[in-house]
Order: C-alpha cells, then structure tokens, then sequence
C-alpha cells in the first residue's frame, strides 16, 4: 500500500514509535553497558562476537576490545533500512515516519512559529503571516547545493569523526536535532525537509520519478496527496496543512517535481555527484587500509580511537602509506570521485546524443537524461547495497545472503522497469485524462453498458477518449463543459497560463474535437466567470491551491462551529466569548495558512455567494475599464485610415465587452437592494451605458433580472459622465501596445500595424517581441513585411493579414472562428481586375467563391424582362448561392473602377470547412436563409 493511504493517526503512533528508537539509540552512544557483552570474543552464542583473526590497517593488525551496539546498529541496520525505503515506497513514506521531519514540526505543534508582516499593496494593510522562505532568497536559489553540501561534509564526517566515536555521533545527531527544530520555528511548512535537510538529495534520487510501490499523485482521485503536510479536523477526518513552503513541492507530487527540475544543472548535479560520491566514500576504506577486510570485517566502526588517527597517513597504496594526513585525504577523495561522477554522467548523455544524431533522429534531451538517471539510480542502489550493511550481512548462512541479493537486484530491476517508460509527455497526458475523467464523473452519465463492469478509474487515457467519443449522450454541450472543467482545473492550479494552455492541451482538443477558436472563447467566458482566473498578476500553482483548499475547510469548519454556538441558545456571555474565540481562530488560520488580504475575501465569497457575487462584479467592471479604454481608442480620427483593421478590432471587443457585460448582470441579479448594488450600477452605467442598452431589450435579461435591478439599470443616470474626454495619441499608443499581446493572432497583428503606422519606433518594438513569440508562420511573415514598408501601411502590402481581415470583417464570415478563417485564407487568392474586365460571366461553373475586396462591381443578370444590373459594394460575397449549389452561374459580374480587387476562396475548401465547422455551416445556412426569404419577398412584390 502506498505510504500517502495510511491514515494520520496510524502514522502518528509510527512516527513516535520510530522517534522513541532513534532517540534510545542516541541515549545508549552515551550510556550503554549491556550491549557491550555481545561483542565480547569469550560470549558463547554471540554472531558479533569479536573474531580471533588479524584485520590489517596499513599492514598491521587492528587492536580491538568489545564495544557497545549502538553505532553499529545505526550504520548497519537504520540508515539501510531507510534507502531501501526510499526505492521501494517512495518518499511519500519515509517523509511520512522520518523522525527527524516530525521533531522538526514541534514548534508548529506548540504554535511557537516565528511569524512576519506582510503588507497589502494597495491597500497598506500590514497582518501578520507564517514565516516563509522568501522564493527569491538566496536560500530558495542555492537549496540544491547547500544540502548536498551538508551531505557531502556528513560522509566525510563519518569517516573521520563518527564512524566508530559515539560521543562525536551523539553530538552531531543531537545538533541535527536542534537545526531542524530551529528551522521549524523559523520557517513554516516542511522547511527543514525541503531546504536543509541532507538526507533530501538523496530521498530525490531514490524515489523521483517515483517509488516501485509509490502513488501516482497526478492521478490521485483525493485532494491529499503523498507525503503531504496533513492535521486533522474537529472530526476527525484528515485535511491539508500544506503552506505552499515550496514550488514544486515534492510531498504534493513527486514526478512533477522531477520533470520540472530533470534539466537544472543542480538536478543533474546531485545526480551524477552522488553515484561518485557514493563509491568514492566505500572505496575509501580500500585506499585506507589497503584491503576490503577492513571494511567487510565491521572494524571502522569499533574503531574507538577514530580521532586519534586524523593525522596519520590517510592512503596505503601499492603497499605503501602516503603521508597525506586522513583529515586532507578523505575530502580529497570524496571531492574527486564527485566530480568525477558528476563528469561521467554528463560524457553519457552526450555520447547518447550523439548515437541519436548518427542515427539520423534528432536527440530528446528530456528522454536521454531521464533514462541516465535511472540508469544511475539503479547502479548506485546495488553499489549501496554491496557495502551497507554487509558487515552484519555476513555473519548470517551463505543461502540468506543470496537471497538478499537476488531481492535488491529484482527490486531494483523491477524499479527501473517501472519508471524506464515514463515521459513529461506521458505525465502531461496522464494528468489531463484524470482531470477529464472527474469531469466526466460529475455529468452523471450512463457510463455501465459500455465498462462492462470496470470504473471511469480503471480506463487508461486512450480508452477514456474513445469512451467519449462513442458515447450517445456525450453531445457538443457535455464535450464543451468537461473540456471547460479540465480548462479551470488546470488554470486554478498553476498546471497552464493562458499562454501556455493553447500548446499544452492541444492534443486533448484534438481527442475531443475541439478547435483552437473554442479553446479561446472558452478562455473568455472563465474569465467573466472567474476573472481572477485570468489574472496575470496572479502567480498560482498547485501548492497554493492546496493550501488555499486547506485554509477554506478550515475556516469552513470555524464557521459551523460559530454558527452552532450562536444557535444552541448560550448567554450574552457566552456569545461574547464564543464570538472571540472564534475571532482569535480565525486570525490564527490566516497566519497559520499564510493567508494573503485577498485570498481571505476569496475564500469568505465561497462560502458566502451573495459577498462573492459582489467582488465578481467588481473584478469584471476592473476588466470591463479598459476594453471600454480599447474602444474610444478605436474610435478616434487618427486610426480611420484603416477602416478594415479597426472595425475588426472593433467586433473583438465588442464581442469581450458583451461577455463581461453578460457576467456582470448575473452577478448584479443575486445581490439584493442596498448599498452594495448600487455603486456597481452606477459604474456600469458610467462604463457601458450605450453598450448595456440593447443587451437589456433581449428577452433573455428582461424576463430574468428582478425588475427593481432592471429598472435601475434602464434609468438614465441625472449626474451620468457623458463620456471620458476624447483619448490622446500617447493613451492610443498604450491601448495599441496591450492590443498586440492579445492572445489571438489576428487582433495582434492588426494593432500592430495601427501602432507602427502612428509611432514606427514603437511598433519595430513590439514587432521583435510578437515575432519572436510562439506565433502562426503568416505572423513572421507579416511582421517582416510590415518592418519593411514605410508609414503609413498599406493593407495591400500584408496579403497574409488582409485576406484574414477582410474575411472577418464580411457578412458572411463574422464572428467567425480564428483557425477557420485560417484554414480559408491559406487557400485563397487576391486577384486585381482592370476596369471593364470579367470576372464571372454567366454559365461558368462555380468553383470559387468571390468577395470583393476594393473597388466595385456590376452585376449582370439576364432575363425574359431584360438585362437587370445591380452593384456589389466592398465586402459583399459575389453568387455564394451558386457556390453552396455547385451550380453555374447565372450572373456577369464585371469590375468598374480601377483597382478592383477580389478574394477567391476555392469551393473545395469551403466545402471542407463546412464539413469541419459545424457552426461556420449553421451560420452559413441562417444567413443564406435570410438571402433566399429576401429574394422571394422581393419576387413576390414584383409579380404583383
């Protein structure tokens, strides 16, 4: 069973049963006058009696005398109990039982944690916090090295000083014992563990990317998680007591954790650097002594003049002492077969590259050194295990010793079997499947008939896509709402940014079919939904998330608790006093989780909807500010050169604004009458006064907002600001800015061309910026065409862009998605035609449609009554009916003016997006419907 299963309470028992051992072996190095028997040469039944054999040192037998156990317990037996540990269950138990973790949490026990004041920056407000490592301190950078380092000074300690000494060993123990109780007062969380611990290289080693019986915490169905920081509840029941100490946090998920840092330098570092250090450290005893008796025989650790010996010869070589003294020689060592660890790893991968290349393939840097470490890991467990503990190993039967053998070498091969496999990409796919399978859990669908017996939990992620995929009831809208849900998740926990989300869950959108255009509105509408979602100022990740739901059950359980008091019927007294107490809790769950001004009011909103309904409706109003900014800026007479470029960036935002505006209305309708609706309503009005007029007239918001709010939402405001005073070219300048790093390409490209056609210092400027984003391929081109023509741009001289504008901003493609008019406008075709020129004559077959771009054109349509002519205007779709039909053409169409030029978008692929684009179709048809009804009322008036 994993270790993150057991329960709080039975792991609490284990870790003082494991506390109350180690602290009896450290009593005993200062007092032990029993054991010492044992290991007397005249005991008549003892196995670690003293032998009768010669062990040389240097070439000359080692005086011994019977010694206490305890050390030889310590070396023997604990510390080789804990590595294996560590490979087989991962750290998420030895994390959970580690004495040393669990002393150093004494000052939290006792709630004597030094706290620090952080003040609110907008609003001044100092309140106090649990001291936490500050993520840009010097410590927060150089962890890595500063506990590998205290490893590296431990084995050197070892050899030197405590091997054998007990007092020394009790000493450096106990000091062990007073650093991390101190770091648990100074600092909040697992610090110890995470920060300075020793051992913590060494638990990333063995148990990264995870142990051979350990959890996968990615695919966790509870919120507790592995070796997380955990208390229990007034119930009972266990709950997170993580105060996001560290990012990324090992004791939340190990493999994350070991993706994450796998190409750090320090990462590779401990990696490589432990393997040498690890056989530099056993094959010392061999350089020392000039034997492996010395060492198999147990005799370093009865050694009990161990300090007496710092200044003699520290190697015996060929035979020979060298006078190089034990104090200089065994750093010298260690430090040599570090480097050299640390240098061997490193020629491996990059001879491993080099094979890739040979090959011909190019080498996946991630994979090649994930497969290094393992191979690592596997090597230095077995080299561990040939030494540690062997001393004792051997005075057992010869079958015994086989047989532990073959276990660690089948462990350790089973191990690596497991892990060999594992890639960032197979744990991103992993992770986004189970967050797709908990949204799959929550629509209730009738899942039985097609698991035959089997759970949503026992799919792997190829089966849980197929399985939404031939899923009857597993329509657009479900598909839309658990692609929405997985989208959330993965917002609210740090996992993607709004940069990053488009990429990383790109190959879920394409098990699901979901187009890149959805993914965007989907982002839209969680913003109006969660605004802070989308915050940029808001750095979120998994650790915080965790604490943040550990906090809310907390204060959850604090607000029952008072809410049961207060009805249970208590005196005045009684009240007063429960009121404080659960004050004083409160304040003590803030300091105790960390809790920023703003995550309290986050978290009251929860619990509290009609709070939370207010603070939405002010975070959407802070969004709604500056679209309203992006529109006057819109509107002003130094942009009107482009009508094009502009009343595309017009439509966006219009479409955002009616979103926010859309968000705001809900959030308005669950406040009640009173001050807090009021001053939202009148910012609405201030803000979006034109705008909400028509969303207002839709039966939708008039049959469902109370009519008291609906009311104020249609009186016309007596003191109303008309408008801001007309924008000036530098706040124009700032809206363009903003407007190039929209996420959506073509919004991007068309501010930045505004931009350089008013200020072209600052848009070359912004122009290296988008162009060296992770932008589509005709954005580069774009940009290098725009760099190279002189203000003002023509959209002429951007084919790529003008073809996309031009489509956007047509009747027939409005408020079509991106990746559509993508598809549409790498297949088409800008043609200019000369005045008088055809361009379609009657009873040509339709293989294109046509939309005029500039200039003007005549219509043509013969009759029984005659020639009939009328005139298409820029933007109007050219005979779509025929090209809908693949009929012929019954019109001439002829260009009239100089410079007329059209868009032909081949009929295949329209006909391909239509197949594609369910929603381009249903467009398509509502608008050739309104044309047919059009024709035929139009007919009907003329017959009569």
């Amino acid at each position: 069973m994993a270790g993150s299963r057991l329960s709080e309470i039975r792991m609490h028992g284990v870790r003082w049963l494991l506390t109350t051992g180690w602290l009896l072996i450290i009593g005993s190095l200062f007092f032990d006058p029993f054991t010492a028997r044992f290991t007397s040469p005249e005991h008549p039944w003892s196995p670690l009696r003293l032998p009768l054999t010669c062990v040389e040192v240097q070439g000359r037998c080692l005086v011994e005398a019977p010694y206490p156990l305890g050390t030889t317990i310590f070396w023997g037996a604990v510390v080789p109990a804990a590595i294996f540990i560590l490979l087989v269950f991962g750290h998420e138990l030895w994390r959970r039982i580690c004495p040393l973790s669990f002393l150093s949490q004494i000052p939290r026990a006792l709630g004597w944690q030094r706290q620090t004041q952080k003040r609110n920056p907008k609003s001044g407000e100092l309140r106090p916090q649990l001291a936490r490592v500050p993520p840009d301190s010097w410590l927060a950078r150089n962890y890595p090295a500063l506990q590998f380092g205290w490893l590296f000074v431990g084995l050197c300690g070892r050899i030197l000083f405590f091997n054998a000494d007990r007092l020394v060993l009790a000493g450096w123990l106990l000091f062990t014992i007073v650093a991390a109780v101190a770091v648990g007062w100074l600092y909040g969380g697992k610090a110890w563990c995470q920060y300075f611990c020793p051992m913590a290289p060494v638990q990333a080693i063995y148990s990264t990317p995870s142990g051979l019986l350990g959890s996968r915490a990615h695919m966790s169905d509870t919120p507790i998680t592995q070796s997380m920081c955990r208390t229990l509840d007034g119930g009972g029941e266990e709950q997170s007591a993580c105060v996001a100490c560290q990012k990324p946090c090992i004791d939340i998920d190990a493999e994350r954790m070991y993706w994450e840092r796998l190409q750090s330098p320090a990462f590779s570092f401990e990696r490589y650097g432990y393997v040498g250090l690890v056989v530099g450290y056993f094959l010392y005893y061999y350089l020392y002594a000039g034997n492996w008796d010395y060492y198999f025989s147990g005799a370093w650790v009865r050694q009990s003049d161990q300090l007496s010996q710092l200044l003699s010869p520290g190697l015996f070589l060929f035979g020979q002492p060298i006078p190089l003294p034990r104090l200089v020689a065994v750093p010298l060592v260690l430090g040599l077969f570090t480097w050299l660890g640390w240098l061997g790893g490193r020629a491996i991968e990059a001879w491993m590259r080099r094979r890739a290349r040979r090959q011909g393939s190019e080498p996946d840097k991630t994979l090649i050194r994930h497969r290094v470490f393992l191979a690592a890991t596997f090597l230095v467990f077995n080299v561990f295990f040939m030494f540690a503990g062997r001393p004792l190993l051997l005075l057992t039967p010869v079958w015994v010793q086989y047989l532990f053998d073959m276990a660690l070498v089948a462990t350790s091969s089973l191990w690596l079997v497991r892990n060999w496999h594992r890639s960032p990409a197979l744990y991103s796919r992993e992770n986004l499947a189970e967050r797709f399978r908990k949204q799959l859990a929550k629509l209730s669908l009738n899942l039985g008939r097609f698991l035959e017996g089997r759970s949503l939990s026992d799919l792997n992620p190829d089966e849980l896509y197929v399985l939404a995929r031939v899923l009857p009831e597993f329509g657009n809208d479900q598909r839309h709402e658990a692609y929405k849900g997985v989208v959330r998740d993965a917002l609210a926990e740090g996992y993607v940014n709004i940069a990053s989300s488009l990429d990383v869950l790109r190959r879920m959108r394409q098990e699901l079919g979901i187009s890149d255009d959805e993914h965007r509105l989907l982002l839209e509408e969680l913003g109006v939904e969660d605004p802070s979602l989308l915050d940029p100022d808001q750095r979120r990740s998994l650790e915080d998330q965790v604490r943040l739901s550990g906090y809310r059950r907390s204060l959850e359980r604090v607000l029952r608790l008072q809410q049961q008091l207060a009805g249970a019927g208590t005196t005045e007294t009684g009240q007063d006093g429960s009121g404080a107490s659960a004050q004083h809790e409160l304040a003590a769950l803030v300091r105790q989780f960390s809790i920023s001004a703003a995550e309290e009011a986050e978290a009251i909103e929860i619990l509290d909807p009609v709070s939370g309904a207010a603070h939405r409706a002010e975070l959407l109003l802070d969004r709604l500010a500056p679209l309203h900014l992006s529109l006057q800026a819109m509107a002003a007479a130094e942009l009107q050169h482009q009508p094009l470029l502009v009343s595309l960036l017009e439509e966006r935002l219009r479409h955002r604004e009616e979103l926010c505006l859309e968000g705001i209305l809900r959030s308005l309708a669950l406040l009640p009458p009173g001050s807090d609706r009021e001053p939202l309503v009148q910012r609405l009005h201030q803000l979006a006064h034109d705008s909400l007029k028509p969303l207002l007239t839709a039966p939708r918001w008039r049959d469902s907002l109370p009519p008291d709010l609906l009311a104020a939402l249609r009186r016309q405001p007596a003191a109303l600001e008309r408008a801001l005073p007309q924008p000036s070219q530098a706040q124009i300048l700032a809206q363009l800015e903003l407007l190039v790093q929209d996420p959506e390409p073509s919004v991007a490209a068309s501010a930045l061309v505004l931009l350089s056609d008013l200020d072209r210092q600052r848009g070359q400027a912004c122009s290296a910026r988008l162009r060296g984003s992770s932008t589509p391929a005709w954005v580069g081109r774009t940009v290098d065409q725009l760099l190279a023509l002189s203000p003002p741009a023509s959209l002429a001289d951007l084919p790529d862009l003008e073809k996309r504008v031009v489509l956007a901003t047509s009747d027939f493609f409005r408020r079509t998605w991106a990746d559509t008019l993508d598809l549409l406008a790498d297949q088409s075709e800008i043609r200019r035609y000369d005045p008088g020129a055809a361009i379609t004559e009657a009873g040509d077959t339709c293989r294109e449609l046509l939309l005029l771009i500039e200039g003007a054109a005549r219509v043509e349509v013969g009759g029984d009554q005659g020639l009939r002519v009328s005139r298409m205007q820029p933007g109007q779709v050219l005979d779509e009916l025929e090209v809908l039909s693949h009929g012929t053409t019954e019109n001439t169409i002829v260009a009239e003016t100089s410079g007329t030029r059209v868009l032909a978008v081949p009929v295949d692929c329209f006909d391909t997006t239509l197949e594609r684009d369910p929603d381009f179709a249903r467009r398509v048809l509502a608008l050739e419907t309104s044309q047919l009804q059009r024709i035929t009322r139009h007919s009907a008036i003329s017959a009569v």
